[in-house]
């Protein structure tokens, strides 16, 4: 866990826009790939959807940029989150409902052990995908609530990676700017061809 300062002491509105503008300077095709803030109408829809309130920092991020323009190959830009890709709300949306779903056929199934809370839970929404599938969500579970983690199919459990949205920009805005490894992970920013951001293992 990531213990270098609260996650109070960082407005997220504040490190979204430090990292915005690293992508401005940095990976251009990268910052042009973000769509226009979804509206609080499509938050709503979302909502209502999933059947509870956003997480207020998922909800931050999305009335900034509803996702971004959908990628077809790992050479377009768009995935500078650890190589992830920003879902808009229809997206969210889906993938929560396909992780629900997965978890309430385990529970009826008798696999409830094998699953829940371990690869799916109904209260876990996913807020980016990678091309092979792979999907960051943000918990929504009382004893969990914020926290972030990679849901990485095939694999036996997923991977928490932060407690908090805030703490996941402000460990990333330091990466980037100071061109190092991240603390929790063996990740480090590359940027490809002067346009795209990266992360490489090492």
């Amino acid at each position: 866990m990531n213990t270098s300062a609260p996650e109070s002491a960082y407005g997220f509105e504040e490190l979204w826009q430090r990292f915005e503008s690293w992508l401005i300077r940095n990976a251009p095709e990268d910052h042009r790939a973000l769509r226009p803030g979804a509206s609080s109408v499509e938050i709503s829809n979302l909502e209502r959807g999933i059947g509870f309130s956003v997480n207020g920092d998922l909800k931050l991020l999305l009335s900034q940029h509803n996702g971004v323009t959908p990628r077809r190959s790992s050479m377009q830009a768009g995935a500078f989150l650890l190589g992830y890709s920003l879902l808009d709300t229809h997206g969210i949306l889906e993938w929560q409902q396909n992780i629900a779903v997965m978890a309430r056929e385990a529970v009826g199934d008798g696999y409830e052990e094998e699953v829940i809370g371990r690869i799916a839970h109904e209260q876990w929404v996913p807020f980016a995908q990678s091309l092979n599938g792979d999907l960051l969500f943000v918990d929504h579970r009382s004893d969990h609530y914020g926290d972030v983690g990679e849901i990485s199919f095939g694999a036996p459990e997923y991977l928490w990676l932060w407690p908090g949205m805030r703490l996941m920009l402000h460990d990333l805005c330091d990466s980037v700017e100071r061109a190092s490894r991240l603390p929790t992970l063996r990740r480090r920013p590359s940027v490809h061809e002067g346009r795209m951001l990266e992360w490489v293992t090492g």
